[in-house]
């Protein structure tokens, strides 16, 4: 009887993780040279999300690239820096806002916001110094963050 017992909680709490990664969001970000906003864009360019969603960054057209910005990311995720002309996929664990630009197009104004669950580091990401166009996206991107509470 104990045989049984251990076998049906290992089936109730497998269906229980799968469930639960059933239930996280996927958002695809295309990397573009041109888009509704613009040259040199990601699309969209704003995300609300949950913890456990994933952003795959897909390379629409060539020359692109993701990477995290250095004082933009919340306590425990992880920088990254992806290829160029590659898919990248992240997992978004860590609340807080995610500030993601494309390395060569940054200045031109190549940049993304990720809002996962509570803003906890609203403050220090939005004080982070921005070069060229990026200064007034990110400007327009932080208020459509707040707008979204």
């Amino acid at each position: 009887m104990k045989m049984k017992t251990l076998l049906a909680t290992l089936v109730l709490g497998t269906a229980v993780a799968f469930a639960g990664a059933a239930g996280a969001e996927e958002f695809e970000v295309k990397m573009l040279n041109k888009g509704e906003k613009g040259v040199m864009v990601f699309e969209p360019d704003l995300i609300l999300a949950a913890p456990g969603d994933t952003v795959r960054f897909v390379p629409t057209d060539k020359g692109h690239n993701a990477e995290t910005i250095k004082g933009m990311l919340p306590e425990g995720a992880e920088h990254f820096k992806s290829k160029f002309n590659e898919e990248f996929v992240m997992t978004l664990d860590a609340e807080g806002i995610y500030g993601i630009k494309c390395t060569p197009h940054y200045a031109m104004g190549m940049v993304a916001l990720i809002r996962v669950g509570e803003p906890v580091n609203f403050a220090e990401a939005e004080a982070v110094k921005h070069p060229g166009k990026a200064k007034k996206v990110y400007a327009e991107l932080f208020g459509q963050a707040v707008a979204s509470n």
